[in-house]
């Protein structure tokens, strides 16, 4: 009887044990969801400091206190194609203290089976900050003024042109990719380590052609070094000084996908944080000021909210991994990033 009396008291005792745990564990997740954010947000930048994303992280971070109450703190950790940072953004605490900015090499990254993680699964939209198109450059004493001219000269002088990216399997690398196989033409990749690099080697002639955006190569095009044959993306751009460039569409190219510049969180990040930091992004993103200084730095403004994003992510994807098996490079790719 003794024995059995025990054995009870001990399967009350756990019980009890398990009930206050799990109200304890329900506590520890909804004070902070009714009080986010109580303190200052991280902000993983997967690239150096002065690059595209660092701007937009930067931009953001000038009217978070404005909209979330809290301030940003940007963490920059570059390498990797980007990996090196959304790696640790995936295996962040999910409690909405650690955010990321992502583009759109997230998904290439995928692709390649080069990373930790599978990031379309790992990692959850908030918003969509900018779309960023690229612009296909050349230097201004080169005989070609339009993307047909290009394309004419690359087939009378196979293999002649170099074009510089920003290392192999980049967007801008699958981009030319695309262009070789819709004209018919080889222009010849060389790699760099990143897009700091590209400009310089255009100037100096070191590769006829490279995809770069607006802001890195702005003073070059008002000053007469370099001219534009195209644009990705649709529609134009709007800013003066390449409003004139046509889109590679308008030239009969099928390439309409831009770059773009987001904010993610770790999947498993509570839905009420989610929510509260997607009302706080939205009204950043929509804020005149915040789109003023966007254009100063040279980005163009387009939110998209997490659904629209993550949308956004699986389309790209589809149309990255098409270009890239029938371009025959998709094996190429990862066997050199193994």
């Amino acid at each position: 009887m003794r024995k059995r009396v025990l054995v009870l008291l001990a399967v009350a005792s756990l019980m009890i044990s398990i009930i206050i745990g799990g109200c304890s564990e329900v506590e520890k997740v909804a004070i902070p969801v009714q009080k986010y954010p109580e303190r200052p947000i991280n902000v993983i930048v997967a690239a150096s400091a002065g690059g595209g994303m660092d701007l937009t992280a930067r931009s953001l971070e000038k009217f978070a206190i404005k909209h979330l109450g809290q301030p940003l703190v940007i963490i920059n950790k570059p390498g990797g194609s980007g990996t090196i940072g959304w790696n640790e953004l995936a295996g962040s605490n999910s409690d909405g203290y650690t955010v990321g900015i992502v583009a759109i090499d997230i998904v290439l990254s995928s692709l390649y089976d080069s990373s930790k993680y599978y990031y379309l699964g790992a990692l959850g939209p908030i918003a969509q900050v900018t779309s960023v198109p690229l612009l296909l450059a050349v230097q201004a004493d080169q005989p070609w003024h339009t993307l047909n001219d290009l394309v004419k000269y690359s087939k009378d002088h196979s293999a002649q042109l170099k074009f510089g990216n920003v290392g192999v399997g980049s967007f801008p690398h699958i981009l030319i990719e695309m262009l070789n196989r819709e004209a018919g033409i080889n222009i010849e990749q060389v790699p760099f380590s990143g897009g700091g690099e590209t400009v310089p080697a255009l100037l100096g002639g070191h590769v006829q052609l490279i995809l770069v955006n607006p802001v890195s190569i702005k003073e070059h095009v008002k000053n007469g070094t370099v001219r534009i044959l195209a644009v990705t993306g649709e529609p134009r751009i709007t800013d003066p000084v390449f409003s004139h460039v046509p889109t590679f569409k308008e030239q009969g190219f099928d390439i309409t996908i831009n770059n773009w510049h987001g904010i993610a969180v770790p999947k498993e990040t509570p839905v009420a944080i989610k929510n509260r930091l997607a009302e706080g992004l939205k009204a950043i993103i929509n804020d005149p000021e915040f789109k003023a200084n966007m254009e100063r730095v040279g980005n163009q403004v387009e939110y998209l909210g997490p659904q629209e994003s993550t949308d956004r992510w699986i389309a790209d994807k589809q149309k990255l991994e098409k270009a890239l098996q029938e371009s025959g490079i998709l094996e190429q790719i990862k066997a050199q990033k193994r």
